[in-house]
């Protein structure tokens, strides 16, 4: 368990690394589509290129980082019925989910999308769109998606597994933070009371004014 825990830490790293990187490209799509925005706007021109590689980049955003968001457990969860279960079932469900959901459909995609990215490899293929871009950098990256997206299953599992031998922390705890699903479910919580307090309010104020 020991090496296996140590190849899980290995892909945490390789997904948190390229995770980083892609807070780059977010920043990148921001100042090209601005770009893009200004240029048409202004000069009443546009390349398809910029365009095209806008595009690009926003795709990367969500293949490159799924393994990422898998390990920081941002995904969504609908946990109507299993947060009612023990931490220890909790997990056990995790793992039924990762073995038989989340690997299958995750290498089914890798291994169909490998040999769309090496056609377009080979014949170079290019944009449709006048002065667009080449084609199989994108298709790459749907490959790559998967990949790092099947490593980080692959390392939940082995967290999963650990967490039930006493080996580690729980992999679906957040350290320190709340969840993104706890947050909204607040902001809820607190638009609902403002609303009741709004109301109470406005039935107060005809009585006050009798008065």
């Amino acid at each position: 368990m020991k090496s296996l825990l140590a190849i899980s830490r290995l892909i945490d790293a390789i997904n948190l690394r390229v995770g980083r990187a892609v807070t780059w490209v977010t920043l990148l799509v921001v100042l090209v589509s601005a770009g893009n925005a200004v240029v048409r706007k202004v000069l009443h021109t546009s390349s398809n290129a910029w365009l095209e590689l806008q595009w690009y980049m926003f795709g990367a955003m969500f293949l490159l980082a799924s393994g990422y968001t898998l390990l920081k457990n941002e995904h969504v969860r609908v946990d109507i019925l299993s947060s009612r279960l023990s931490r220890r079932k909790q997990i056990w469900i995790e793992i039924f989910g990762v073995v038989f959901f989340l690997l299958p459909a995750c290498v089914l995609i890798l291994v169909l999308s490998w040999p769309v990215f090496t056609e377009s490899w080979l014949t170079n293929e290019q944009s449709s769109n006048s002065g667009g871009l080449v084609r199989w950098p994108v298709k790459l990256l749907i490959p790559a998606g998967f990949a790092l997206l099947v490593l980080a299953g692959v390392s939940h599992l082995i967290k999963c597994v650990g967490f039930l031998l006493g080996r580690c922390e729980d992999p679906t705890r957040r350290e320190g933070a709340r969840s993104a699903e706890e947050e909204l479910a607040e902001e809820i919580a607190r638009e609902a009371q403002a609303r009741e307090a709004a109301a109470a309010a406005a039935v107060a104020q005809p009585r006050d004014g009798g008065r």
